[in-house]
């Protein structure tokens, strides 16, 4: 079961990646955030010395489930994400992560 909602996972990571890289206008809802505007916090999760997020960022993270985003943790890397700098931004943003972070797979992803 955790295999499958994995594979879908990453399926869906990768749909909403292409849409963002080619600009597309279709967006979905991933953890109570519209996937375009995820893509405002990019430069600030990628590369080595990242540039702090912006208020637009901090907006959108602002929306977010955070037990949800907790779940996508693990998978960040094949994305060229660090997921040191992903769990950062909502302290970064003026938010706390939820106490029990720690990454495990849950069925509901897309709220």
């Amino acid at each position: 079961m955790a295999k499958t909602v994995d594979i879908c996972f990453v399926l869906g990571v990768i749909v909403v990646v292409l849409l963002a890289a080619v600009g597309g206008a279709m967006s979905m809802t991933i953890c109570s955030m519209d996937s375009t505007q995820l893509a405002q916090c990019l430069p600030s999760i990628q590369g080595p010395s990242p540039p702090p997020p912006t208020k637009e960022c901090c907006a959108v993270i602002k929306m977010a489930d955070l037990h949800c985003l907790c779940n996508y943790k693990h998978v960040l890397p094949n994305f060229g994400v660090n997921p040191g700098l992903a769990m950062a931004l909502p302290k970064k943003c003026g938010l706390d992560l939820p106490p029990k972070c720690d990454g495990v797979l849950e069925v509901n992803y897309f709220s």
